[in-house]
């Protein structure tokens, strides 16, 4: 019997649903570091003209509205996929 199989002959511990919905957790949890790691990157290259010890009031409006658009335009292209795939 190898690490795979279980004792009483089924191929897997967990139930389809229980495995779909272990799958689609752990991907929102990688599509939210991806986007928390594209936001970061591009907002903040793009705001903070001056790094320090703290941001001025300019740095984080511009920040706030870059993240605002990146959240819309992601929200944009979900719900075009969406949409294309009926």
């Amino acid at each position: 019997m190898d690490s795979f199989s279980s004792p009483t002959g089924s191929s897997s511990p967990f139930s389809t649903d229980e495995f779909m919905d272990k799958f689609k957790t752990q991907l929102a949890q990688a599509y939210a570091q991806e986007f928390l790691e594209t936001v970061t990157g591009k907002c903040f290259e793009k705001c903070i003209t001056k790094p320090g010890s703290s941001m001025s009031g300019s740095e984080s409006s511009c920040v706030s509205r870059c993240v605002d658009r990146y959240i819309e335009a992601t929200g944009i292209i979900g719900r075009a996929l969406l949409n294309s795939s009926r």
